[in-house]
């Protein structure tokens, strides 16, 4: 009886629970290594960037740099 009960409270609130205690479900979990990859990919994309970014940075103060010794 009870253990009906609680299976039918369970029934009813099982998407409250889920949202409230920010479980993941087996729909959520269907791509995960899929997604994990990605989000993989785009950081070492970024780092990339960074790197990239540095460079050209390092490039433009050198070149800042020389004008403004010719200015001087």
């Amino acid at each position: 009886m009870i253990e009906g009960y609680v299976n039918a409270y369970l029934d009813r609130r099982m998407n409250a629970l889920i949202e409230e205690w920010q479980l993941a479900t087996s729909h959520d979990l269907e791509d995960f290594e899929g997604r994990v990859t990605a989000l993989s990919d785009d950081i070492e994309r970024i780092r990339s960037a960074e790197d990239e970014i540095g460079t050209k940075l390092a490039s433009l103060e050198a070149k800042a740099a020389r004008l403004e010794g010719m200015i001087r």
